[in-house]
């Protein structure tokens, strides 16, 4: 193989890894939180602009609750409901696709999350407004696990989201 070649293929597989980087990571002119709030529709059933994201980090883990911002906006609760159950049931068995696809594979914490699930008690309830999930756990490695991951979710829904 002559050098010329060599030195080609090289610079090719760099641009190919670049390439492939930025398809999993949001256009360049985008922030994160512009990337969460577009693309969350693609995950959760219910508009970001009518409900807000809470999270409480506990001394056992968090809560992480959405509810609507019009007391009167019924569709949008059912929506929630309907969202939040089904992650809680995935959350359960350590599947984490929904919030992965969204805010990326290597979201801090949930790696973890997801491969010491049985360690974790997920439950689901209903909200006069919503709905939330509680994580639940003895294991302190854990918990910090929740609250790393409830942080970035934070982060990266910006306005969409509060702490408690």
């Amino acid at each position: 193989m002559s050098k010329s070649f060599q030195s080609l293929l090289r610079v090719s597989l760099i641009v190919a890894a670049f390439v492939a980087a930025l398809g999993n990571t949001p256009a360049l002119s985008q922030t994160k939180q512009e990337h969460v709030h577009e693309m969350g529709q693609t995950v959760m059933p219910f508009d970001l602009k009518k409900t807000v994201h809470i999270f409480k980090m506990t001394d056992s883990g968090g809560i992480q609750s959405v509810v609507v911002k019009d007391a009167h906006d019924k569709d949008q609760v059912g929506l929630i409901r309907r969202h939040l159950r089904h992650e809680a049931k995935a959350f359960k068995v350590g599947n984490y696709t929904d919030p992965m696809s969204l805010h990326g594979a290597s979201m801090p914490g949930v790696s973890e999350l997801a491969s010491q699930h049985r360690a974790i008690t997920v439950s689901y309830s209903e909200l006069p407004l919503g709905a939330a999930i509680a994580f639940d756990t003895q294991n302190e490695h854990l918990v910090t696990a929740v609250h790393r991951w409830f942080g970035a979710q934070l982060s990266e829904h910006g306005p969409d989201a509060r702490p408690e």
